[in-house]
């Protein structure tokens, strides 16, 4: 085996083998499952979930986003539970100022229901069922909920509580700190409005106002609204976040930001803080520290594992390599620098001013060690300016600047039609410099509407300066049908017909300058009058201008399956079955 056929074998096998284990590399949607389900789960963990005819969380205790200030809750005066005042060291009551209030000092202890609440000194209005406390408060609920504060005004009728003065409710592993705190016994709803912080263990969040559900464990956040975990930092105008669960509701302009300066911008969607796995929605966007820019109709997103899934309208921006990928699926691994695109898929190249636009069933481009590679699987169509082409399948990498087209391809460049079994197309300085055709290779150029020049041979290579042919070197059974025109009116004389074991060609100002034979050659001239078919034709010519991509929007179009023969005449036939400009 030759070293070239050795390099294209592997080439193919390679590129064949990373199609195949494609699984091993991207569950499809697995991420898309995998976080849904994760949002289910939580959801499903939830007091009210177990309650027969309970309504979900979100409905019922954070809905309404407007705070009710004071919250208030209907009482029956007959069946109101009375405040017990178990402990005071002194007291006393002052008949003439104040006779309904006592006046109570030391180690003051109330009961009411289940709470026990302790202070330095109070006001018990026993008429009222209510007292103001001051001094070291303390709250015992239960087992769970404490609070503190400096100053505390309870209404024993609607379970009302207000602290003041370095608030602070602890439920569990929760605490929520403020300057004025209110808390409805009753609903199990905690509020402040004037700034206020609620740490668990995987965040703090800060605000002006909050509410906080000890039942649930859900709290709302408005206004200035900051999220600050070890890896990440989230600013919102709006959010809800259950701190038993860690999953962070998002409702409106939200930015995240993590430490290696990913940026994530969306006004809808929900993250779990503990997993750092997100579902983001309505063309939110996410850039990372590689200026790669990623959008789409929804995003699922895995910080941890470094990657993300996009559907609807996906796209994948690269502005150092200034390249994008398309399509209404994506994936992308941050970490490996992969990106595959399935469903309308296209990748644009705008490092040029000649932009590439490449579509196919499935694109994939990756970076191996600092270079960047690209693979193109089934149905490729490609369209540059200066070049078009179309293929099975398609690989290039920048490395060395080639693009390899296998299972016989088809390019074309100005008025030539280039054809083998595989295409080699090098770039220079971001320019087409050689293109070369390994097996059954044929060139075919259109003179006029009836007669078509042709060179077939084992191997050809074509060299190119600025785009224009300049020479062309065929080895291994060429064979050429060239037509000769009459200098002084530029009509066509007749055609030459030449067999050999190479030739070489030189190009002057796009025509012919030069032909180079060997001795052996034979050929034979025919003037136009007498050239019969059998004669213009070489066995291996086909001519295939209704499949060639003549815009940007031609890449999507779907034809039948190219014929090689004489038949496949143009016939401009061809039905778009796709919107690109959609995707652009």
């Amino acid at each position: 085996m030759s070293h070239k056929n050795y390099i294209l074998f592997v080439l193919i096998g390679s590129m064949w083998f990373s199609f195949f284990n494609l699984p091993a590399q991207i569950r499809h949607k697995s991420l898309r499952e995998e976080v849904l389900k994760e949002q289910q789960s939580a959801k499903a963990e939830t007091p009210e979930s177990k309650e027969k005819g309970a309504v979900s969380q979100k409905s019922k205790k954070l809905e309404p986003l407007e705070p009710v200030v004071p919250i208030k809750t209907p009482f029956d005066q007959k069946t109101a539970k009375l405040i017990y005042l178990e402990n005071a060291d002194r007291g006393s009551v002052d008949q003439d100022l104040r006779p309904d209030v006592q006046v109570l000092n030391g180690n003051v202890k109330f009961r009411h229901d289940d709470a026990v609440m302790s202070c330095d000194s109070a006001y018990l209005y026993q008429k009222n069922n209510s007292f103001d406390a001051f001094g070291n408060i303390k709250i015992v609920q239960g087992d769970t909920l404490f609070a503190y504060g400096d100053r505390l005004y309870y209404d024993g009728n609607t379970k009302l509580l207000r602290l003041r003065g370095k608030a602070r409710l602890v439920n569990r592993n929760t605490t929520l700190t403020t300057d004025s705190l209110n808390y409805d016994r009753t609903t199990q709803l905690a509020y402040y409005f004037t700034g206020g912080k609620i740490v668990d263990p995987e965040n703090t969040l800060t605000s002006v106002w909050g509410q906080y559900s000890t039942a649930t464990e859900n709290a709302l956040f408005r206004n200035k609204v900051k999220l600050v975990n070890e890896n990440f930092v989230m600013d919102a105008d709006t959010l809800i976040y259950n701190t038993k669960t860690h999953i962070a509701d998002l409702v409106g302009d939200t930015h995240i930001l993590y430490q290696n300066e990913t940026d994530i911008f969306t006004q809808k969607g929900w993250y779990n803080t503990e997993t750092e796995r997100s579902m983001l929605l309505d063309r939110s966007y996410l850039i990372n520290e590689e200026s790669k820019y990623m959008t789409g109709d929804t995003i699922f997103y895995d910080k941890i594992k470094n990657y993300g899934e996009i559907f609807g309208k996906a796209v994948l921006n690269d502005s150092v390599q200034k390249s994008s990928l398309f399509g209404n699926y994506v994936y992308y691994n941050e970490k490996d620098e992969l990106g595959i695109a399935t469903d309308s898929a296209l990748l644009v190249d705008w490092s040029t001013e000649q932009i590439l636009y490449v579509h196919a069933d499935t694109l994939k481009t990756y970076k191996d060690s600092i270079y960047n590679e690209a693979e193109a699987w089934r149905n490729v169509r490609f369209y540059r300016e200066d070049v078009q082409g179309i293929a099975d399948s398609l690989v290039y990498s920048s490395r060395d600047s080639v693009m390899h087209l296998v299972n016989e391809p088809v390019v074309w460049q100005e008025n030539q039609q280039f054809s083998s079994k595989t295409i080699h197309i090098f770039s220079k300085n971001r320019e087409v410099e050689k293109i070369h055709l390994e097996q059954a290779a044929i060139i075919i150029e259109q003179v006029d509407s009836a007669f078509y020049n042709q060179i077939s041979g084992k191997d050809i290579t074509a060299f190119l300066d600025s785009s224009e042919l300049k020479r062309l070197e065929v080895n291994g059974n060429a064979e050429t049908i060239y037509f000769i025109r009459e200098e002084h009116d530029d009509s066509l004389l007749g055609a030459n017909r030449t067999e050999s074991s190479y030739v070489i060609f030189h190009f002057k100002d796009k025509k012919m300058d030069k032909a180079v034979f060997p001795s052996s050659t034979t050929g034979e001239f025919h003037p136009i009058e007498m050239v019969a078919d059998d004669f213009m034709y070489l066995s291996n010519y086909f001519w295939l201008d209704s499949h060639r991509p003549l815009s940007k929007d031609d890449v999507f179009k779907r034809l039948p399956p190219a014929s090689r023969t004489r038949t496949a005449v143009s016939d401009g036939a061809g039905a778009d079955l796709s919107s690109p400009g959609e995707n652009l």
